[in-house]
């Protein structure tokens, strides 16, 4: 009975942890300030994890890196073919200006933190 226990405490856990990184779906939509969105990353999230955007307007994404752990110390855009270092709490700017429409992802380079960039 034990043992039973366990596993099916092992298998819950397990689960959270992959709908927590894979699954779950953040609903929070970036709002664009004079082109600048702030993001945070923070407690395995980007905060907003949504982000929209215009075809060939540019956009500020102000990453602002509150989780000293190793896994946030990048963003990257691998459609976009952008990435940079986020040092801990010191704001960092990238520029994008989108020149078709579409959804663009952007994960951290273990691709636990995840956010998407959607270009209308």
């Amino acid at each position: 009975m034990t043992a039973l226990l366990v596993n099916l405490t092992g298998i819950t856990v397990i689960g959270l942890i992959i709908w927590w990184f894979w699954a779950s779906n953040p609903k929070e939509k970036g709002t664009v300030n004079n082109g600048v969105v702030e993001v945070i990353v923070q407690d395995g999230v980007y905060t907003p994890a949504t982000i929209e955007a215009q075809v060939s307007k540019p956009i500020v994404l102000r990453f602002i890196r509150r989780d000293p752990g190793p896994c946030a110390e990048k963003v990257i855009f691998t459609d976009l073919g952008l990435s940079a270092d986020l040092p801990v709490e010191e704001p960092q700017e990238i520029t994008v200006t989108p020149d078709k429409p579409g959804e663009y992802d952007f994960t951290c380079q273990m691709g636990m933190y995840r956010g998407v960039l959607i270009v209308k």
